[in-house]
C-alpha cells in the first residue's frame, strides 16, 4: 500500500516542522548535487531556515560567479555598468556581515536558554562559563553600588550627629547662662531685702513704759523715762518726742 499524498501546508508542531525542514533541506541538496553531476549543469542553490541560518550549495568553486551570472542574465544593462571587483567586495562585506548578525542572533537566543539543542558539550561549557563570569560580574556591580550607598549614608549620619553635638553645647550655654542669670537677680533681691530690714529695725526702738496710766506725777515712771531717754542719746536715737 503506498503512502497517502501529503497536504503542503505549514506543520504547526515546532518540533515536527524542524525535523521535516532538516530531511527535506538534506534532499534537497542532495538532488542539486546529482543534477550537477549527471548534467554538468551549473547549481548555486542557497537556503535560509526560519532562524535566519544559511545552507547553500555551488556546483563551481565560487558562489560569487554564479551570482554575478545570474545578476548578468537578470538585470542585464543594468548591472553591466558596476565593475565585477565592486560586486565581489559588496558581496563580501555583506556575507560577513550576515554572518555577524546571525552569531549574535544565535548568541543572544543561547544566553536567553534557547536553542540549545545544536550545542555539543563544550560549547555548553563555555556558555555556562560565559555565564557565571557575566553573573560575577552584575554581583560585584551591585555589591559595589551597595557599598557606596551605605559609605554615603554614614557620611550622612555622621555630619547628623555632629550637628546635634554642635546643637547640644549651644543649649548647655544658654541653660547655664539662664540659672546664672536668675541666681544673680535671686541673690539682689535677698540683699536688698537683708538691708531694709535692718534699717527698720534700727529706726524703730520699743519704748520701755508702765503701761499703767498715772495721772499727775509719778516718780518712779519719771526716772524710767529717765533712763531710757539716756540710753538711746548714748545710742545715737533721739525719741520722736523731743523732736
Amino acid at each position: 500500500m503506498g503512502r497517502g499524498r501529503v497536504e503542503l501546508k505549514r506543520i504547526e508542531n515546532k518540533i515536527n516542522r524542524q525535523v521535516t525542514f532538516a530531511k527535506r533541506r538534506n534532499g534537497l541538496l542532495k538532488k542539486a548535487y546529482e543534477l550537477s553531476v549527471l548534467c554538468d549543469a551549473e547549481v548555486a542553490l542557497i537556503i535560509f531556515s526560519t532562524r535566519g541560518k544559511l545552507y547553500e550549495f555551488c556546483s563551481t568553486d565560487s558562489m560569487l560567479k554564479t551570482l554575478d551570472r545570474y545578476q548578468k542574465c537578470s538585470y542585464g544593462a543594468v548591472e553591466i555598468s558596476k565593475p565585477a571587483k565592486e560586486l565581489e567586495s559588496s558581496y563580501r562585506e555583506y556575507l560577513k556581515l550576515k554572518t555577524r548578525y546571525e552569531a549574535l542572533q544565535r548568541t543572544q537566543r543561547n544566553l536567553l536558554g534557547e536553542d540549545l539543542g545544536p550545542l555539543n558539550s563544550k560549547e555548553l561549557e563555555q556558555l555556562e562559563r560565559q555565564l557565571d563570569s557575566s553573573l560575577k560580574h552584575v554581583r560585584s556591580i551591585k555589591t559595589q553600588y551597595m557599598l557606596d550607598q551605605l559609605s554615603d549614608l554614614q557620611n550622612k549620619e555622621q555630619m547628623l550627629m555632629e550637628a546635634n553635638r554642635a546643637l547640644s553645647i549651644k543649649l548647655d550655654e544658654i541653660s547655664t547662662r539662664n540659672q546664672f542669670q536668675a541666681s544673680w537677680e535671686a541673690g539682689e533681691q535677698s540683699v536688698s531685702f537683708s538691708n531694709q530690714q535692718t534699717q527698720s529695725q534700727g529706726l524703730f526702738q520699743p519704748l520701755e513704759c508702765n503701761p499703767t496710766l498715772q495721772i499727775g506725777y509719778n516718780p518712779v515712771a519719771s526716772d524710767q523715762i529717765a533712763a531710757t531717754t539716756h540710753a538711746q542719746q548714748v545710742n545715737g536715737f533721739i525719741p520722736g518726742w523731743m523732736l
